[in-house]
């Protein structure tokens, strides 16, 4: 490239201290050169800042008062950075020198791409995808959020079988790749979400303005996960459940919306039971909770959410089978094996 773009690298920290001393050495030995590395310190309470400024004085520090969530800390952090691109990268994340350049160049040999992901391995364990995206995200047609590589809880060993550049319906929040000019035209996340499937409903807005949402593969992250808020977690539960039915109901069609927001009622009181009678009450509660804040949303907060401006694309990444079916009744664990099901 004649030209190589600015990229900022912006790693939203709540006390994370210790993914900061183990993976910024990581980030900023990236190869590519015309890059900024910015830290948005969401009101941590440990010794977050006192770290970076006595061991790296160089790296620009963007400090929050208190902890805005994920997706009002990046909206806030965004505003102050100058880039042709942002990579929004979770403080637990191990990169490869080279991770940069595959990326930059894919956006800029395709104007129509907005987004990418690289693939994103297990840091315990680098040759298994990892939950938060795998080799990118997609979505069935209740709302229920999958990746090549990851069917709920289950993920894959990588053996190569998703290495194809191809369009996807969202990229991992983990580490997402993105034209800031795109990020500043959709609004950014939805604060409303505070976090979780931020990134999901913000590329799904992405999709509907026109452009294309792409997995990136031959540029490797190793992600540990659940560094802020474990799986299983109750609070966790609750803002999946809520923010995914708060998504289907600012993007969906309205002639979608109509049967599938009603049937993912069903279906989640469905998990909501199954839990409580496998002895997990709080997962039961997290989701009786989601469901009434949700109605809350919907009843008096609307005004709060960003909705998508216009509907012009197809989607990609959207699959019209039912994953619930598919995994829990036909007990199909693997991307591929449902996704070349011909029935």
């Amino acid at each position: 490239m004649s030209h190589s773009p600015k990229v900022a690298v912006v790693i939203l920290n709540w006390n994370g201290q210790k993914y900061l001393e183990q993976f910024l050495p990581f980030v900023l030995a990236t190869s590519y050169y015309n890059l900024e590395v910015v830290v948005a310190d969401n009101g941590s309470t440990d010794n977050s800042i006192s770290f970076l400024h006595n061991t790296y004085p160089a790296i620009r520090i963007i400090c929050f008062k208190k902890n805005f969530g994920f997706a009002k800390g990046y909206n806030e952090a965004l505003k102050q950075v100058q880039a042709d691109y942002y990579v929004i990268l979770n403080s637990d994340v191990e990169v490869q020198s080279n991770w940069l350049t595959p990326m930059v160049e894919l956006l800029e040999n395709n104007k129509s791409i907005a987004v990418c992901q690289p693939k994103i391995l297990s840091f315990t364990n680098k040759n298994m995808f990892e939950y938060a995206g795998a080799a990118g995200g997609w979505l069935d047609k209740y709302g229920y959020p999958f990746a090549k590589g990851r069917i709920f809880d289950i993920c894959e060993e990588d053996k190569g079988q998703y290495d194809q550049c191809e369009p996807i319906f969202w990229a991992s929040g983990a580490a997402l790749f993105i034209r800031s000019s795109v990020f500043h035209e959709v609004k950014g996340f939805d604060e409303y979400f505070f976090a979780h499937q931020e990134e999901i409903d913000m590329c799904w807005r992405i999709q509907l303005a026109g452009y294309k949402i792409y997995s990136c593969p031959v540029a490797i992250v190793y992600h540990v996960g659940g560094g802020t808020l474990p799986r299983g977690n109750s609070l966790k539960t609750y803002l999946n459940f809520r923010n995914n039915r708060i998504m289907l109901s600012k993007n969906l069609p309205f002639r979608k919306k109509l049967w599938i927001v009603p049937a993912r009622n069903f279906l989640d009181a469905l998990s909501a039971w199954k839990g409580l009678l496998s002895g997990d009450g709080g997962y039961f509660i997290a989701i009786v909770r989601s469901h009434l804040a949700y109605t809350k949303w919907w009843l008096f907060y609307q005004g709060k959410s960003v909705f998508p401006e216009n509907r012009k694309a197809d989607l990609s990444g959207y699959t019209k089978k039912n994953m619930i079916w598919q995994h829990f009744v036909k007990k199909k664990k693997h991307f591929d094996e449902i996704m070349n099901e011909t029935k």
